[in-house]
């Protein structure tokens, strides 16, 4: 039965999360693929599923997609429960596109589209094929055929594909994995485009500067969900919070200067330049605690070279709750 894709998104519940998942596993044979995630995703979020080789990150998205059924455990997509009766109408609400796009090299960008419209039973092809390629950048390149574009290009007709069916959620597996740094921008760009026109995405990524710049929350995956939250929760939930301090001279009575200090919890010696000196402050508020620092600092007659909050990436977080290959380990 042909739907029209707008009219199907405006019907959708959008009263709770996009995406809920409860106690899921996935299991083949002996082997665990991911085991009791619960989380849940908002509507209009970018949600990033971040995770080593082999933590289950894309057998959760299959699962979730409707293309594996979850050993145990329950989930809703799009506002239906995850059962085989819901599949259809589930992947009628969705879109996953995969880290290979799977198109046909020989047919052009619009034959590919067109395609694909087809074996989706969508109506008005025309307009959604020319609205897909212009939310891509892609109009230009209709023509085309796919085996003389480049792999980024490549990528944004995936991405085309994917957005024919107007979908609520957007899965994306690996969008910039093999990308040059340029195509990857022009990637992110799309990301941010889609969700600025409220699609909800669902983003697997190994790279974690793409995560931390897009998601508005990060959940990490080592079959068994790690953590979840945003980038920066994250961060403070894990490291304390710090100062570094450069002076070209060390202090003659560090505890004299950082004593009793307000939001000074405590110091340490740092990693200093030649000839100069360097002190991590363990503090409980970066910026209750700095300015009173420099002040202190200058008054003990000290040069105050440099001073400024600790700053962990995602990568940091990642690496702190990451410390195995499970690849290696399930071979």
């Amino acid at each position: 039965m042909k739907r029209d894709g707008a009219t199907t998104r405006s019907a959708a519940a959008r009263t709770g999360p996009a995406i809920v998942v409860d106690g899921l596993t996935k299991r083949f044979g002996e082997r665990t693929a991911f085991a009791d995630v619960t989380f849940d995703v908002a509507y209009g979020e970018v949600f990033g599923f971040l995770g080593p080789n082999g933590a289950g990150k894309t057998t959760t998205v299959r699962t979730l997609g409707t293309l594996l059924a979850p050993t145990s455990g329950n989930a809703t997509v799009a506002g239906l429960p995850l059962t085989e009766a819901n599949g259809v109408e589930i992947r009628r609400r969705i879109a996953v596109m995969p880290e290979s796009p799977g198109l046909y090299l020989r047919l052009s960008v619009a034959e590919n589209l067109e395609f694909f419209a087809g074996l989706y039973e969508l109506d008005d092809r025309r307009a959604r094929i020319e609205r897909a390629l212009r939310a891509v950048n892609l109009l230009d390149r209709a023509s085309d055929p796919c085996r003389a574009l480049s792999k980024g290009l490549r990528q944004r007709v995936g991405l085309a594909r994917a957005l024919l069916s107007d979908p609520e959620i957007l899965f994306l597996d690996e969008p910039t994995s093999g990308l040059d740094p340029l195509a990857a921008r022009d990637v992110h760009d799309l990301i941010d485009g889609m969700r600025r026109q409220g699609v909800t995405i669902f983003l697997t990524t190994h790279r974690l500067a793409e995560a931390e710049a897009l998601c508005d929350r990060v959940g990490i995956m080592n079959t068994t969900l790690r953590t979840i939250g945003r980038p920066d929760e994250l961060r403070e939930q894990l490291f304390a919070k710090t100062l570094q301090i450069a002076t070209r001279d060390p202090l003659t009575d560090p505890d004299a200067v950082f004593g009793g200090l307000p939001g000074v919890e405590g110091w340490h010696d740092g990693a200093a330049a030649a000839g100069g000196a360097a002190y991590v402050l363990t503090v409980t508020d970066a910026e209750l605690a700095a300015p009173a620092v420099a002040r202190a600092v200058v008054g003990a007659g000290a040069d105050l070279l440099a001073l400024s909050p600790s700053r962990h990436s995602l990568e940091d977080v990642y690496l702190q709750l990451i410390d195995e290959d499970v690849e290696a380990r399930t071979r």
